[in-house]
């Protein structure tokens, strides 16, 4: 651990969402070992405030805490007045999220409507907050913490999978524009696949029901070191670990029915496999 030789008012400012745990606290981490000050985003103060006070006697940041629902309009504009005030502000990271499980026609509707406030509408208007500011000062970033599951059409995730498509086409054409205009500001769409966090817990999910093979799950701290790396070579997409960019890669060539097809057997073995675990006993 190293403590920031910069002094407050030069080192820069990152602002993070969904900052309580996980990959959000993981860039918290990472960020203030770099030099960051920071603004933590998140629901649980006494998550936000334990975090923040770690970092500052590690670190020797200063990290403030924001307490939000960004799921709600009021929260999600106080939290955009506070990005465009901040003169310092280097680094916007959109990690915020969440799942829903279950068939788009059967799931609650006020679930799957605020994961798509969430997951689009916040970023979109967080994003909008921080580039005036960004570009004017010509450096910095956002990273749009988006998933693997943006590349896949898959039912039973129909809400996630599609705001996580969102995420990606948003960043990259953000990408694009501001590569056209000559800005150094770079944006990014990060892709991780299974991570662990807690999000599978919250989301109610067995992990080895979901994904058996231990090499396919990603802890927090790679997924953030490629995505910093991949900043600052400029990447607008970010897929940590190579057997998800084949993943990716294979989805990208393989023919649309072929990948309609794998999804449904896919979602057909595993109804069967909860039919006889419900049956079991």
């Amino acid at each position: 651990m190293q403590a920031s030789d910069k002094s407050p008012s030069h080192r820069p400012v990152a602002l993070i969402t969904g900052a309580s745990s996980g990959i959000g606290a993981q860039f918290a981490r990472a960020l203030a070992a770099g030099g960051h000050d920071l603004v933590l985003v998140a629901r649980r103060r006494e998550r936000l405030e334990e975090l923040a006070g770690r970092l500052h006697r590690d670190y020797g940041v200063e990290a403030r805490v924001e307490v939000a629902d960004l799921a709600r309009d009021e929260d999600t504009e106080s939290v955009a007045g506070r990005i465009a005030s901040e003169e310092r502000l280097e680094l916007l990271v959109n990690n915020a999220g969440f799942g829903v499980l279950g068939n788009f026609a059967e799931a609650g509707l006020d679930a799957q409507a605020r994961m798509h406030r969430l997951h689009v509408l916040t970023t979109m208007r967080l994003t909008h907050a921080a580039l005036p500011g960004l570009i004017a000062r010509n450096r910095g970033g956002v990273i749009n913490v988006s998933s693997v599951a943006g590349f896949i059409r898959l039912p039973g995730n129909v809400s996630y999978n599609s705001t996580k498509a969102w995420m990606n086409a948003f960043s990259e054409s953000l990408a694009l524009e501001l590569e056209s205009v000559g800005s150094r500001v770079r944006v990014q769409a990060l892709c991780p696949g299974f991570t662990y966090t807690e999000f599978h817990d919250v989301a109610g999910l067995d992990r080895k029901q979901i994904m058996p093979r231990p090499k396919w799950w990603l802890t927090a701290e790679f997924v953030v070191a490629e995505s910093l790396k991949g900043l600052a070579r400029g990447d607008w997409l970010v897929i940590p670990g190579w057997r998800y960019r084949l993943l990716v890669f294979f989805l990208k060539t393989m023919p649309g029915l072929l990948l309609r097809r794998a999804a449904m057997n896919l979602m057909r073995r595993r109804a069967r496999s909860t039919r006889g675990k419900a049956g079991a006993g």
